[in-house]
């Protein structure tokens, strides 16, 4: 099981209050099982994928910037088969795609709300807000958001298409990857694809967040939690192609929205478990997610890092926290 005492703070994103699961998914409602993607659907998915031939890569870190507690350490080695993964992470038009052919319905809608960052939510939304996250309270509760209106009632994704899906859960994810015939990656595999071939160092490009002032990522400049100057060119979501690919030709590794993979959390379980294709605890009560987001920033949140990882809760949905698919080679 997963070290509950070890869960990440709530800084990074907010989760479902315990109190609510069980009452609001009575009554929302069971989801809808997803059909299964057409061969051509599915292979569509599939012929998109980067091919990462695997071996052996340090994983973790000691350094300086590192979170103890996270478990972001040792640094170990471990060896990965072969395998894919999507350039991208799933975009608004891909998420659609999949509802439009299966009718599913999303935990964040049969809840009826989802967490948005208080900045973004608009007048009309703002109204209806009742409930907002004690010890991070730039996290509201607002009714009517959910990935078709990103911050809640008089929000729309329309101009947003190609960027990240967000307030999907993970059980949303997985219900997407069973439709499209592919998965989550494990969270051994997302951080060697992240470090795109450049071992030891902190983003994908090196141990400078912006060398030579040039802004690699999508993460919070300003003064936080008020102040976002957006010099990287965004204030929330960018593209889900935005800014160079890293070495493996993938993008937005660090940064953009947080990336749901499918290992159960623990801050200790990798310390002594296995080092070939690790998969993770068999169990627990919160997901791993990696590569931090568009809050980020180093006076609250330094978690955009490629061997940073959080958690959530597999019901749990947020305005920064979307996902990436995998296939075995």
């Amino acid at each position: 099981m997963a070290d509950q005492d070890s869960l990440p703070g709530p800084c990074c994103s907010a989760s479902r209050p315990a109190a609510l699961h069980a009452a609001s998914a009575a009554a929302s409602g069971p989801a809808a099982e997803p059909r299964r993607a057409s061969l051509r659907t599915g292979g569509t998915v599939r012929a998109g994928m980067v091919p990462l031939p695997g071996g052996e890569f340090l994983m973790g870190t000691e350094g300086p910037e590192a979170n103890p507690h996270d478990g972001e350490g040792p640094v170990r080695a471990v060896r990965l088969r072969p395998f894919r993964l999507a350039p991208q992470s799933v975009t608004n038009a891909e998420f659609a795609e999949f509802v439009n052919a299966t009718g599913y319905r999303t935990e964040a809608e049969r809840f009826g709300w989802s967490f948005v960052f208080h900045r973004f939510v608009p007048p009309e939304a703002a109204l209806g807000v009742t409930q907002v996250v004690q010890d991070t309270p730039w996290w509201w509760a607002v009714p009517g958001a959910n990935w078709r209106r990103p911050e809640g009632p008089g929000s729309r994704i329309k101009q947003r298409m190609d960027h990240p899906v967000v307030h999907v859960s993970w059980n949303d994810a997985v219900a997407y990857c069973a439709w499209a015939g592919v998965r989550l990656p494990t969270e051994a595999e997302w951080e060697y694809a992240a470090r795109g071939g450049v071992a030891g160092r902190i983003f994908p490009w090196g141990d400078e967040l912006t060398p030579g002032g040039l802004h690699l990522s999508n993460v919070w400049q300003g003064g936080f939690p008020d102040e976002d100057t957006g010099e990287d060119g965004f204030r929330g979501t960018a593209p889900a192609g935005a800014f160079p690919p890293n070495g493996y030709g993938l993008y937005n590794m660090t940064g953009n929205v947080w990336e749901f993979v499918a290992d159960w959390w623990s801050a200790t379980f990798h310390a002594a478990g296995p080092r070939e294709d690790p998969r993770g605890p068999d169990g627990g009560t919160a997901k791993v997610m990696r590569g931090g987001s568009y809050l980020c920033h180093r006076s609250y949140c330094n978690r955009y890092r490629v061997a940073a990882r959080s958690s959530n809760t597999p019901d749990s949905s947020t305005g920064n926290l979307g996902f990436r698919c995998a296939a075995d080679a």
